[in-house]
């Protein structure tokens, strides 16, 4: 057990961080509570003595911690502080701030964890290799995720009082518990941790998102009363579903870390009246150790876009501004007991003493009648352009209301715009309003359409990415080498121009047409694919070559083990099979359709249901992949059409299953392209009604299980429909499709085994007669699909899989007019020649896809043009 002790000389008297040294006081208390385990303060205070031991109690030393949201983590900090160690804490999950931060700063001791994931403490010097000033105790980065040299000196009584302060205004509990969903070694995160551990509350440690069901679940069984988080925290919690949540025991919700729209705080701060809980709006900085001001919850409603009033103990000042006039306005200065030493630069900053007594936040307020500040601007947040003094927080501001999330700055005499969008935003659009309200011309404006925009790991915005924007070029190059290449393949295959390093196969809008080709070409490039690359930045995959061989030559090149894709290998079989099975003496292997299509529906899981995209481009985005199949398969029967009357207007509008005539005729060729697009307009439709998007969000995997149990009623015939009136092939292979779809959200092992076990137990059985080989085909490759993500293969193999399984929608469209003209002996070259002409019209149809969009805006413009001059 840790008890306060009397120091050596040698070491700085840390009693002030009573948080820190009074653990045991509370006994069997509850401290910290985990998906792992739990421990209580007599078992934290144990940990944390017997590693304050490890890091000395004769001399004071300077102890970088990696910081995470583990127990490891938080006991090295805490026993650091309460032996009176000062800390530099550094974002563990980033690997350059670690190494950066360590040779700048030089530390004594490295807490982190070694690459088996054991946490280390690793000694450097035996007695400090710096002059520490006695009242030093913290020191954090200003950005919160980078490594910037620059920190900020904390002391232990700025710890102490920002804790006492934040534990005061939320009126903290004993019986209070907060999860952790902020990282450690960001200060407002931290500061959860210390004003909570401070009153013998509860901590619910864990690294998952507020979007991972598993953390709500944790939350639930661990009666969690607090939530915290930056205004991205809460874009998450409406994609989850928050409002329609059960949390009996929730208490507050507390925001900073970036301003909330005023609407946003009226609406949270409405649905906490109604559900019981409060919202606290605060406001603050690193520099003032996290809490400078806060709203009282009763005032969210009826002030959503004020900061409040300063956390006890501190104090504000207006200072005139010249840009700013009004006896009222000022920048925003803060004096309290929680403001910060001073800043550090190099290792022989750290002796300093105190060197700043007030803070001046570089924001712009104003005070109101009431006593409330509102932030209004950035003193220093101007960028001048052209000589014009630019506010980019009201440019922001100013885009807002006209609905476009956006992040500005100034970048080399430009005003740098990233807008959060899709294909359909127009860039166009966003600069007339730009220029029009701040007087610039267009060419000062650049506008980059992203699908997500940049933050760092605490969720505020990362405007040195969007400054970065301000260097690309409007075309991204050829390829060429590195990230660079990996962009420009993204670029090319995806027809992108707005490809950063942080943007993934998912958020690109990729789909099950475009990642076979994708998934190639960087097997190609990198040599070994992961799992999960479709959800990985690009910055991520560049790192897989370094990893895999950091000077790769050509005999590591011929070394390197290829693997294929099993979904990419199955619709290569499987498009095969089915050609081949349709020409007299070829071969004769069924199944091959009905694999495809539960290879669809675990590519439109995977690729269009993620967490992190909302549900309106959840349904753009299947609404394009129902185009992408509906358009060809339309174009081709048209043109066939045009030649012979095997087909009628049904099968041109894909109608025909549900239309007729049914039966063995040639009209019913195209049941799997109709039966394909039926079930994707019914998801769609699913999908865009708001309960079933947060079902599925909240139970992944249950919601498409819950399908497939009604999809087992019209494989049954359950209600004896197809007696009564034509079942449309759709609604009888309903559960095929969606035990792909299950397949794909299954995340443990029981699940892989349950959805594998319905497959076996449905299959047989549904086609007519005795065909055990068909339903054997259809379960062996189902089974592989679940249980092996991907399987050994040369390069030539992914070469030749990945072009027949981008082309199979279209080798099926068009091997039906192919086949026919090759009699006799001649069965192994009419397949080769319906699997080329069919790659043939993939690669036509592809260009033509890709140049629509320019054709159809270079039409409208030629329109508007003509009208214009009809009406001058």
């Amino acid at each position: 057990m840790l008890t306060p002790h009397h120091p050596s000389p040698g070491i700085a008297d840390p009693q002030q961080t009573l948080f820190a040294r009074h653990l045991a006081s509370y006994g069997d208390r509850p401290a910290i509570l985990g998906p792992d385990g739990d421990l209580s303060y007599r078992e934290l205070a144990e940990r944390v003595a017997e590693t304050a031991d490890r890091l000395g109690t004769d001399h004071r030393r300077l102890v970088l911690l990696a910081g995470a949201n583990t127990v490891d983590a938080l006991v090295v900090y805490l026993a650091a502080l309460a032996a009176g160690h000062p800390v530099l804490l550094v974002p563990g999950d980033n690997d350059d701030a670690v190494r950066s931060l360590t040779a700048a700063y030089d530390p004594d001791t490295v807490a982190r964890p070694d690459a088996a994931g054991r946490w280390v403490i690793d000694e450097r010097n035996p007695v400090s290799a710096h002059e520490l000033h006695p009242e030093l105790a913290l020191l954090l980065s200003t950005s919160g995720s980078t490594g910037s040299p620059k920190l900020v000196r904390l002391s232990y009584d700025n710890l102490q009082a920002n804790a006492e302060s934040i534990a005061d205004y939320l009126g903290i509990r004993e019986d209070d518990r907060a999860a952790t969903t902020l990282p450690l070694h960001y200060c407002y995160g931290l500061s959860v941790v210390n004003s909570h551990l401070l009153r013998g509350a509860a901590l619910i440690l864990t690294g998952l998102s507020v979007s991972d069901d598993a953390f709500w679940t944790l939350f639930r069984d661990r009666r969690g009363t607090a939530l915290a988080g930056v205004p991205y925290t809460f874009d998450l919690l409406d994609r989850v579903g928050f409002t329609e949540m059960d949390l009996p025991h929730l208490r507050y919700l507390t925001q900073a870390g970036g301003r909330l729209a005023p609407e946003r705080v009226t609406e949270y701060a409405g649905l906490g009246r109604r559900r019981g809980w409060d919202l606290y709006v605060m406001y603050g900085q690193t520099e003032a150790t996290a809490r400078m001001a806060y709203l009282p919850p009763g005032l969210a409603a009826t002030h959503p876009q004020a900061i409040g009033v300063p956390v006890p103990g501190g104090t504000f000042r207006l200072q005139p501004h010249p840009d700013w006039p009004g006896r009222d306005t000022g920048e925003l200065v803060y004096a309290g007991p929680n403001v910060m030493l001073g800043y550090a630069d190099r290792p022989t900053d750290l002796r300093l003493g105190r060197t700043t007594d007030e803070l001046h936040t570089g924001d712009i307020a104003r005070r109101t009648a009431d006593g409330l500040y509102e932030i209004v601007g950035r003193s220093s947040g101007f960028a001048k352009v052209l000589g014009l003094r630019i506010d980019p927080q009201q440019t922001e501001s100013l885009l807002a209301r006209h609905g476009f999330t956006a992040y500005c700055t100034g970048a080399d005499g430009t005003l740098v715009v990233a807008v959060a969008g899709h294909a359909g935003t127009d860039p166009v659009e966003v600069r007339r309003i730009v220029t029009a309200a701040c007087g610039l011309p267009a060419r000062a404006v650049h506008v980059h359409v992203l699908p997500e925009l940049p933050r760092l790991a605490t969720g505020k915005p990362d405007y040195q990415a969007v400054r970065a924007l301000g260097c690309l070029p409007a075309e991204i190059p050829a390829r060429s080498t590195g990230r660079t290449d990996l962009r420009c393949l993204y670029a090319e295959i995806l027809d992108r121009s707005d490809v950063t390093e942080d943007s993934s196969f998912i958020s690109l809008g990729g789909d099950s047409l475009s990642y076979v080709e994708m998934s190639i070409a960087l097997e190609e490039a990198l040599g070994h694919l992961p799992d999960d690359w479709h959800t990985l930045p690009i910055r991520e995959l560049a790192d897989v070559r370094t990893e895999l061989d950091p000077n790769p030559g050509p005999r590591a090149e011929r070394r390197r083990r290829r693997r294929l894709e099993t979904g990419i290998a199955l619709r290569a079989a499987a498009i095969v099979f089915v050609v081949g099975s349709h020409i007299p003496d070829v071969f004769y292997i069924k199944g091959g359709a009905h694999l495809l299509l539960m290879v669809a529906g675990f590519n439109l899981a995977r690729f269009h249901l993620t967490p992190s995209a909302e549900r309106r481009d959840r349904v753009r985005n299947l609404g394009r992949a129902i185009g992408r199949v509906a358009l060809p398969s339309m174009a081709w029967i048209g043109l066939v059409m045009l030649v012979n009357d095997d087909y009628d207007l049904a099968n041109l509008f894909l109608l025909n299953s549900i239309l007729g005539p049914h039966g063995d005729t040639p009209r019913m060729q195209f049941w799997f392209v109709e039966t394909l697009v039926y079930l994707l307009i019914a998801l769609v439709a699913l999908l865009a009604l708001r309960a079933v998007d947060r079902a599925e969000r909240r139970f992944p995997f249950a919601l498409p299980m819950a399908v497939v149990a009604a999809g087992l009623t019209t494989r049954y015939d359950v209600f004896g429909l197809t007696d009564r009136f034509h079942v449309p092939e759709a609604a009888a292979l309903l559960w095929l499709f969606t035990l792909g779809w299950a397949a794909a959200k299954s995340s443990t092992v029981r699940q892989r085994w349950l959805v594998t076990a319905v497959a076996t137990a449905t299959v047989p059985g549904f086609f007519p007669g005795l065909q055990p080989f068909r339903e054997a085909l259809i379960i062996a490759g189902f089974a592989t699909l679940v249980w092996a993500p991907s399987l050994p293969s040369r390069g030539w193999i992914n070469r030749a899989a990945g072009i027949l399984a981008g082309s199979s929608l279209y080798i099926y469209l068009t091997h039906w007019q192919i086949y026919p003209h090759f009699q006799g002996s001649y069965g192994w070259l009419a397949l080769f020649t319906s699997l080329a002409l069919g790659i043939g019209y993939a690669e036509v149809a592809t260009r033509v896809a890709r140049k629509l969009p320019a054709l159809l805006r270079h039409a409208r413009g030629v329109h508007t043009s003509a009208r214009a001059a009809e009406v001058s």
